[in-house]
């Protein structure tokens, strides 16, 4: 029952389908990303979301709530509601800390998401690569970025050591530690890829906290380590651009000056590792 207005309004959203929900929180915390909010009935909540991503396919938004049905609620918020452009989904009761849990349970955490069904479509990075290049500013366009997207497109992305469901945007604000354990939010770039992506995606603080990772997440999930960790190097150039590469999108898109420094250090990480 789609509605025939693809700019429905919050408020319209609430009104039509959410008559005996509050608005509790307009702005729901950073992780959950875009134009979330919290509503309640009673003891229950929900975090309505709205797809605010402008350039990206309205399908990407679907795939969305199809990864969350798909995966199990000891990894994600239960979806409930999907209508075009908006979702809503269990509020999950717990804590968002500013720093990654210790290894062997991010490990654990991972390897489980890793061992469930491929959701069905994949991860492809130079279509984002291309994409992040053309809705940056001309000014921030340099000789250095062209040639590093030339080079990785010329070399092709690395063929998959294991295949499997990933999040791709794992960091300390997307995690929710609630009564019952662990769960990952914010499920908007996930897909099916190589799991040593995912591993080299991981926002950890530094080269030794992801080989300590590397080497952890090898043990449990019966993969060599060398190995894995030689395939998550092929990858990092490819994430040091993406990270560059979506800051400097949102920059043009929102003139949010932040976004010129997180660009700038991610273009000195990518000089000076990738």
């Amino acid at each position: 029952m789609p509605l025939r207005n693809n700019s429905c309004t919050r408020e319209e959203i609430l009104t039509r389908y959410f008559p005996q929900y509050r608005l509790i929180a307009p702005q729901a915390h950073s992780g959950l990303g875009g134009a979330s909010c919290i509503i309640a009935q009673g003891d229950r909540r929900l975090v309505l979301r709205q797809n605010h991503d402008r350039f990206a396919p309205a399908s990407h938004f679907r795939r969305q709530f199809r990864a969350l049905r798909r995966l199990p609620a000891d990894l994600v918020p239960k979806p409930r509601f999907f209508m075009q452009g908006w979702m809503a989904v269990d509020y999950l009761p717990g804590d968002v800390k500013s720093e990654l849990p210790e290894t062997s349970t991010l490990s654990a955490l991972l390897y489980h998401l890793h061992r469930q069904p491929r959701l069905g479509w994949r991860v492809a990075l130079l279509p984002l690569l291309e994409q992040y290049w053309q809705q940056a500013s001309p000014d921030r366009r340099t000789p250095f970025w062209l040639a590093q997207l030339k080079q990785l497109r010329k070399a092709g992305e690395p063929q998959p050591l294991r295949l499997s469901p990933l999040h791709m945007d794992v960091h300390a604000g997307n995690i929710v530690y609630t009564s019952s354990g662990a769960r990952l939010i914010d499920w908007e770039y996930a897909g099916d890829g190589d799991v040593a992506l995912e591993l080299a995606a991981v926002w950890v603080d530094d080269d030794a906290a992801r080989q300590r990772l590397i080497h952890h997440y090898a043990g449990i999930a019966h993969l060599d380590a060398r190995k894995l960790a030689r395939q998550v190097r092929r990858w990092r150039p490819w994430v040091y651009l993406l990270m560059a590469g979506w800051f400097e999108a949102r920059l043009q898109q929102t003139g949010d000056k932040q976004f010129i420094a997180l660009a700038n250090d991610a273009w000195r990480q990518l000089q000076t590792k990738g």
